[in-house]
């Protein structure tokens, strides 16, 4: 493992309790119609893109699309109501977790995130390999 690698696990590893933090707070402290249903849905989905980021700091060009394909399967599951079918709708940990009702406006607020993730991983990358070939 090289020191680079390293260095974007602990980048990753910090914007993931970050993201975490936030996700609790608006869990906790935030009731409102915008910031808890959309913003949460965005943000969680830039929380899993750093969480797998931090574990594979390098390649996966497509990560942001497979997250936004497991959100997206994790969401169509809770129309068929999945918890259930897994047994584990009488457990309140899990119903939070896994949700409990289907919306396609979440499936939006996944592709923003996702989109968002691409867009500020790529241009960070643009940006780091620019400063590498000014230097040299």
């Amino acid at each position: 493992m090289n020191t680079q690698s390293n260095r974007r696990r602990m980048v990753y590893g910090i914007l993931c309790v970050v993201f975490f933090l936030v996700e609790i707070f608006i869990a906790l402290f935030l009731h409102d119609g915008l910031i808890r249903p959309y913003v949460g849905d965005v943000l969680v989905v830039i929380l899993l893109c750093c969480l797998v980021r931090m574990i594979i700091p390098e390649g996966t060009q497509f990560l942001s699309l497979y997250v936004f394909l497991f959100a997206s399967a994790v969401e169509v599951g809770q129309y068929f109501d999945y918890a259930s079918f897994l047994g584990l709708s009488d457990v309140h940990l899990f119903r939070v977790i896994l949700g409990n009702t289907f919306s396609v406006a979440d499936l939006v607020c996944y592709a923003v995130g996702s989109g968002l993730f691409f867009a500020a991983e790529n241009l960070t990358l643009s940006y780091i390999e620019k400063k590498k070939r000014d230097k040299n």
